[in-house]
């Protein structure tokens, strides 16, 4: 096999340009809305996270954020994680969707988690929602999506099983 000799970067240096934009950086206009739609298992892979991230440089940018969750996107806003007690972080990271779902409702957005993935998928309460996050009616989801299109606001949706 051939042997490649070359610098090693060393931490701290950039190797990309970082600096050019390719796009422009887009603000919201007053009044409109984002609505983050997550059918998605949390933590078995990374699209819960980035999507949560997604949706607070939404809300930075300036629009209005909701953000619904179902199917497994519910267990997104448990608020019994946490190991060795409810809260408590076994590694670095463990509470990173939690923490982001604070971040969230701390900045403007409203979360839902539709009752019918609570209940009848994961078999919990809506008192073990993280505070803050509204429960709503399963017969919602779509009538969410259609006020999103009502509103002519931006949407992203994310399905994975």
């Amino acid at each position: 096999m051939a042997k490649i000799d070359g610098m090693k970067p060393e931490a701290g240096q950039e190797l990309y340009d970082v600096a050019e934009k390719v796009f422009p950086d887009i603000k919201a206009e007053p009044g409109q809305e984002a609505w983050i739609f997550m059918h998605t298992v949390p933590y078995e892979g990374s699209v819960g996270l980035v999507n949560l991230l997604t949706a607070t440089r939404l809300g930075r940018k300036g629009f209005k954020v909701s953000l619904v969750l179902y199917g497994p996107g519910v267990l997104m806003a448990s608020g019994t994680r946490g190991y060795p007690a409810v809260g408590q972080e076994a590694f670095p990271g463990h509470m990173a969707i939690n923490n982001q779902l604070k971040t969230l409702m701390s900045e403007g957005a409203t979360i839902y988690a539709c009752r019918f993935a609570m209940g009848a998928l994961y078999g919990f309460r809506e008192d073990d929602l993280i505070p803050g996050v509204k429960a709503f009616n399963p017969l919602d989801v779509l009538d969410s999506a259609l006020t999103a299109w009502q509103n002519k606001a931006f949407q992203l949706n994310t399905w994975t099983v």
